[in-house]
């Protein structure tokens, strides 16, 4: 099997896990955990996890000249992308979570066109807005009643900058994922992230009983850290070895199918009748930007 196919099975199960993550971190929140506590539970799991795993390969010495892009890659990456994506969770629903993270890839576009100069295409241009008005609509109209969801509204907005920060990772990330090894690079991100994060996370990570924790909790806490936070980092790192941002974004499209098919099996959530026209333009936008255009030279 050839480099880019692995690399594409790696971008596929990311997207994967990221799909059922949805769903599974959402039902410990608010009973077991918090959000932002989540966050701290997550990324100091994968800093550990990552940070073993460096014991048993070779070294590398990380280049000083590197350090601003790499603390601006665990600020995207790590905290403003994790903080939001967690306490959007505990607000919103997990389909409204599956839907409006598909918007990354149309984010990464924007951001290679602004920050590397990607050209600007008219029907990516008009991608990029078809997909921020799926997402506006699922932001303004999304006002449900639910008591396992207080702030719809806001919580879809916090997945709006949940996946404009992941975006800005995926471009600022490549350069750093084509000169150092993924195990090496991720365990300074994760750690950067988790001394970042820890203001704001500690006070509810502290007010989590964890004698008192059931395994039904403790199964959901060990796929987010070993599942969505080491195993996908891992394999989207891996992937953008190979692969362009932009490639890797678009595997994002699918999580939308895999999050609403586990949230309905599992009755976490109903697809209603704004969620999937809402989602049906999203999905649009996101074709329209990421579909290969033939170009005059």
């Amino acid at each position: 099997m050839d480099k880019r196919t692995l690399a594409l099975l790696a971008a596929l199960g990311a997207t994967t896990i990221y799909g059922l993550n949805h769903t599974i971190a959402k039902e410990v929140m608010p009973t077991y955990i918090q959000g932002f506590g989540f966050v701290q539970v997550r990324l100091l799991g994968a800093a550990i996890l990552f940070w073993l795993v460096s014991l048993f390969i070779p070294q590398q010495k990380i280049d000083r000249a590197d350090l601003p892009k790499m603390l601006l890659c665990a600020l995207f990456g790590m905290v403003i992308n994790m903080l939001c994506f967690f306490k959007g969770i505990e607000l919103s629903t997990p389909i409204n979570s599956a839907v409006l993270i598909t918007i990354t890839p149309i984010l990464v576009f924007v951001f290679s066109a602004i920050l590397i100069k990607e050209r600007l295409l008219l029907p990516r241009v008009v991608g990029v807005i078809l997909g921020f008005i799926g997402a506006l609509v699922l932001i303004v109209f999304g006002n449900e009643v639910r008591q396992d969801a207080p702030n719809i509204p806001l919580g879809n907005t916090l997945f709006v900058v949940n996946a404009s920060s992941f975006a800005m990772y995926l471009v600022l990330v490549k350069s750093l994922s084509a000169k150092y090894t993924t195990v090496h690079l991720l365990k300074w991100l994760f750690l950067f992230g988790f001394i970042m994060a820890l203001p704001i996370s500690y006070p509810e990570f502290s007010e989590v009983g964890w004698s008192a924790l059931p395994f039904e909790a403790l199964w959901r806490f060990a796929f987010v850290v070993i599942g969505t936070t080491f195993m996908t980092y891992l394999l989207n790192v891996y992937a953008l070895k190979q692969l362009k941002a932009s490639t890797v974004g678009v595997f994002t499209y699918l999580q939308p199918l895999i999050g609403i098919a586990y949230a309905i099996v599992v009755g976490a959530d109903a697809l209603t009748a704004y969620k999937f026209g809402a989602g049906g333009v999203v999905l649009l936008g996101v074709y329209l930007v990421t579909k290969r255009y033939q170009t005059k030279s």
